[in-house]
């Protein structure tokens, strides 16, 4: 577990509000804060040029308010299963689907080919033969690669999806296959529109936009017209520091500089975590405290497998805690008073932490803790049923 020390999000007064006043049979519960979502969204789309189109990971989080909320601020929305497929349909239908992902399966390909995807993102030659073999009309895609990188240009990323030995994407040999097969009249159905080169995860905007050039001038020199490149997703998200915030302006501006060198191409980005993350907060209550070996422990409802990202990625998931004073009990009150307190769930496993040893002057049973940055990889990617705890509750602020 990352020993660095999470800072304290920055509360808003109506999220404080609602997760004080759930009651405790209501805990653990998901607040969602709508309208900083959508103003966080509307804030990304105008930094980006007009040439780049913005689509949204559903993967990070696909629950359907959310989704429905970002409608205004993206061009459509990433799925990467038959599932997200058929769930973001409903939830927003109409909207514009780019359909990714390195396993689809024949009923996921027949069911997105019935679905009208707007866009298609090939991960092998197997695929395109199969996407071939099934189409019965028109089929817009894009062909990822996996390109070679110097090794520099991902070090130290947090999650590599490229530029290495990958289950994702083409290696550039196989493209030459993909490109001769898309020649020939048994794929004349299929369309080839540009590059997919989504590499890494965590990256910072001078880090994306050095990639990006990369791709850009990878793909100018291929002996097909590229009319789309999409680079991914991945901006950075500071979970040690909520107030950092990845500098959209700055990367948009960078974009545009780059376009200016390719004026026949548009770009497309998928962030997810990006977009999200911020707007969703994790409210609970402290059960118990104890002392072991010199250490205090604060024991939560809930735990990682309602929020599994600080298990999954190793850090301090960040948090605020709102003092309760009542304490209804004839027993005193269990507190941790020693400065340093690791916060816990319930689960039977020591990797049920939430946050380690972070300095907080008291925490006391009955208390609330809320977590922010919750409102991506968080509920969607946890291990609901170990143990059958109850499931959190979802409240939206609107």
């Amino acid at each position: 577990m990352n020993t660095t020390v999470a800072a304290r999000p920055t509360l808003p007064d109506a999220v404080a509000a609602r997760a004080a006043a759930l009651p405790a049979d209501a805990l653990p519960g998901y607040l969602y804060d709508l309208p900083a979502l959508r103003t966080h969204a509307a804030a990304i789309r105008a930094a980006l040029p007009a040439r780049v189109e913005l689509y949204y990971a559903a993967k990070a989080n696909p629950d359907p308010a959310l989704l429905t909320a970002l409608r205004d601020a993206v061009d459509g929305y990433e799925v990467s299963s038959g599932g997200e497929l058929a769930h973001v349909r409903a939830a927003v239908p109409g909207a514009r689907l780019a359909f990714g992902g390195p396993g689809k399966t024949p009923a996921e390909t027949a069911a997105a080919l019935a679905a009208g995807v707007h866009r298609w993102h090939v991960e092998s030659v197997a695929e395109l033969h199969r996407l071939a073999a099934l189409a019965t009309a028109p089929v817009d895609l894009l062909l990822r690669v996996n390109l070679p990188v110097a090794p520099d240009a991902l070090a130290g990323v947090p999650l590599a999806m490229g530029g290495r030995p990958s289950p994702f994407g083409l290696d550039p040999e196989q493209l030459a296959e993909c490109l001769r097969l898309l020649a020939t009249p048994a794929f004349a159905r299929l369309r080839l529109r540009g590059i997919h080169a989504h590499l890494a995860s965590g990256l910072a905007p001078a880090e994306h936009l050095a990639l990006a050039e990369r791709v850009l001038a990878w793909a100018s020199a291929l002996p097909v017209p590229v009319e789309e490149v999409n680079l991914g997703g991945g901006m950075a998200v500071d979970y040690v520091d909520p107030a950092t915030r990845f500098d959209w302006p700055g990367y948009g501006a960078g974009l545009e500089r780059l376009l200016a060198r390719y004026p026949g191409v548009r770009l497309r980005i998928e962030p997810g975590r990006a977009v999200s993350a911020y707007c969703g907060w994790y409210a609970t209550e402290v059960l118990d405290v104890k002392r072991s070996h010199g250490e205090e422990f604060a024991v939560l409802r809930g735990g990682t497998h309602h929020l599994r990202t600080p298990a999954a990625r190793g850090h301090d998931q960040p948090f605020t805690v709102l003092p309760v004073d009542s304490w209804p009990h004839p027993w005193p009150r269990p507190a941790a008073t020693g400065g340093r307190v690791t916060l816990v769930g319930q689960l039977c496993t020591p990797k049920d932490v939430l946050a380690r040893q972070a300095p907080v002057p008291t925490l006391r049973a009955g208390d609330r803790v809320v977590f922010g940055m919750a409102g991506a990889y968080a509920w969607n990617i946890s291990h609901h049923a170990f143990l059958m705890h109850p499931a959190p509750g979802f409240h939206l602020l609107d």
